[in-house]
């Protein structure tokens, strides 16, 4: 593998550690379409510089498998300059890959996410849930808040700064990925967009609405 392809890859390994938290060499491997072995020699390396670490992890029978997450000086790869790194590294992947693999892997991204975010908020009522979601993205750097939305039954999230918003200016598809992330975090709601700031609004916006139009039951996870 050449030196230009490594960059990437590893830059990537690290952005979706950034946004995962954790995650093994097979997601990650399948995730940036390279082998098990090249991400793990990827990771090594990271290791060894002090940026992941692992920790063992049993799900079920076999051998344990290891869930890299960032360290402290990893996290620090990602200063007050980090949306430019990551600008950058959205560019190089739209220029060295096709358009087909690039959106597949956003959405793989708001899967993985999505998932991520149902298990941190837990079970309850989808009041509950939002405030739970509502201040998770409050500690990734969101300003959000939600209401009750004029019909009785829905409810409307508010974002009126965005964490990511500067890449989406350039990267609209990255709103959709977080579409389609909301969506995946309340599997039992109908998601749609109804404000949009790439759209001159003045926040971006969510309607939920429990699907089969009554309020929505509290969410057990499998």
């Amino acid at each position: 593998m050449s030196t230009s392809t490594q960059a990437p890859t590893r830059e990537a390994a690290l952005t979706l550690l950034l946004r995962q938290k954790a995650a093994t060499a097979a997601e990650l491997s399948e995730l940036l379409e390279v082998s098990v072995q090249v991400m793990r020699r990827h990771l090594r390396s990271l290791e060894e510089e002090g940026l992941v670490e692992a920790s063992a992890s049993s799900e079920g029978p076999g051998r344990p498998t290891n869930q890299w997450r960032l360290t402290t000086a990893g996290r620090d790869q990602f200063p007050d300059g980090g949306e430019q790194f990551a600008l950058g590294l959205l560019h190089s992947m739209a220029a060295s890959l096709p358009p087909e693999m690039v959106k597949n892997l956003l959405r793989q991204q708001a899967m993985t996410k999505g998932s991520c975010d149902r298990q941190e908020i837990g079970e309850g009522s989808l009041t509950e849930r939002l405030e739970r979601l509502v201040e998770l993205r409050r500690q990734e750097g969101y300003m959000s808040e939600f209401s009750a939305d004029g019909d009785g039954l829905s409810w409307c999230m508010s974002e009126y700064r965005c964490s990511v918003g500067r890449l989406a200016e350039q990267f609209p598809q990255i709103c959709d990925q977080e579409l389609q992330q909301i969506r995946h975090t309340f599997p039992d709601c109908s998601i749609e967009r109804v404000h949009w700031r790439l759209e001159g609004g003045h926040s971006c916006g969510f309607r939920l609405t429990p699907k089969g139009g009554r309020a929505s039951e509290p969410v057990h996870q499998d």
